[in-house]
């Protein structure tokens, strides 16, 4: 029940991170496939949003490209004898490759990802057929650097039929030398056919500790109470609690829940002071950060309420007198009805991003459903 969009992280993002935090075993599932000298030639990176799929990626696509394959330094007699094999995928940042991958210059890599449409001037949506069609052609060259030729697909989620079609053919008949991986939010939407194709690697959300210790490198200037009200939020993402963190997305749903908070008699002022922030042009990233954080912080409220828990022991408070208000909330109806609110509202959203609703009424139909919620509760 949460539903976060993207793992595109402004500069700092997986093609600029150099390390890679609480995913120890996957990194070195792949360092041994590659040292067994039989690496396959698709991986299918699955886990939740923001847990270092993309990161993982870029390290491992960074590595191949710097080594090469297992074992061609190995060949031929050598005065000093064979040189010490890879024991991490680690490369330093001040490695030419390091620089040139993170900016999009080297040669045997390529990114598949949701291109930009000139056209209607936006990001597409999903990614396309011409998108792929890319990656055929840069496979049927030879490697610019005479070692293997990668391709990141972020995410494979995004692929449309027909993209995912072009792709299938490349995994059915994979050049010499070439390794895709595919990062994959939601593996079960994908072909089986590509799936079947792939060897699989999950990533799991990051422990306490792990959370912690990313959250310390990647927003070192966050007091540690405010990482760790990220931390419970991103529940063990790094790169969502940065994406809140970057967004100011806690205080747009302390904002918001203050005016849930006066349900049902709420302040109409303040919120359409609230909804013309974020209905402007500008607020248009905050607007999705706030929403998407509510439908999570709702989510948790169903959850818990079901175990009759709601801001009780186990509630993690996010910020002062948040705990309160979902024991409130969950006394307002029962967790069944809340679940049929937090679907209600889903739908909501969805349709009013595809019909380009405006982010204001947006809200204003959201609070609704949380007002109706509050006038059943006050008439009993």
């Amino acid at each position: 029940m949460s539903g976060f969009e993207a793992e595109d992280f402004t500069s700092w993002g997986p093609r600029h991170t150099a390390a890679l935090v609480g995913h120890a075993a996957a990194e070195q599932v792949l360092l041994e496939a590659w040292a067994s000298g039989r690496l396959p030639h698709a991986w299918l990176i699955t886990g939740p949003r923001g847990v270092g799929k993309s990161t993982l990626a870029f390290r491992f696509a960074r590595f191949l490209l710097v080594n090469g394959m297992a074992g061609a330094a190995d060949d031929g007699p050598s005065l000093f004898g064979a040189p010490p094999k890879p024991t991490s995928l680690a490369l330093p940042e001040e490695h030419p490759a390091f620089h040139r991958v993170a900016s999009f210059g080297h040669a045997d890599l390529i990114t598949v990802e949701r291109s930009w449409d000139d056209k209607n001037d936006r990001w597409r949506s999903e990614i396309v057929v011409q998108d792929v069609r890319a990656v055929i052609e840069r496979f049927g060259m030879t490697a610019a650097e005479g070692g293997y030729r990668v391709c990141i697909v972020d995410a494979a989620d995004d692929m449309n039929t027909n993209a995912a079609n072009a792709l299938l053919k490349i995994l059915e008949e994979p050049p010499p030398n070439a390794v895709l991986l595919l990062v994959s939010h939601a593996p079960g939407s994908l072909l089986p056919t590509i799936r079947s194709r792939c060897r699989r690697l999950p990533l799991q959300p990051l422990g306490d500790t792990a959370m912690h210790a990313a959250l310390r490198d990647l927003l070192p200037d966050l007091s540690e109470a405010e990482r760790q009200s990220l931390a419970v939020a991103a529940e063990g993402s790094p790169g969502r609690a940065v994406t809140l963190g970057g967004q100011g997305g806690l205080d747009l749903l302390r904002e918001w829940l203050d005016l849930i908070a006066g349900l049902p008699k709420p302040d109409i002022g303040k919120l359409h002071s609230f909804g013309d922030k974020l209905g402007r042009a500008t607020g248009a990233e905050n607007f999705r950060v706030m929403v998407e954080l509510f439908r999570w912080w709702l989510a948790r409220l169903v959850r818990a309420a079901a175990a009759g828990r709601a801001g009780g022991a186990g509630w993690a408070e996010l910020f002062q007198g948040e705990a309160a208000l979902a024991a409130r909330l969950a006394s307002w109806q029962a967790p069944d009805r809340w679940a049929e609110d937090w679907e209600t509202i889903g739908r909501l959203l969805d349709r009013g991003e595809s019909v380009n609703l405006d982010r204001k009424q947006m809200l204003l139909n959201l609070f609704a459903t949380m007002g109706r919620a509050a006038d059943s509760a006050a008439r009993r």
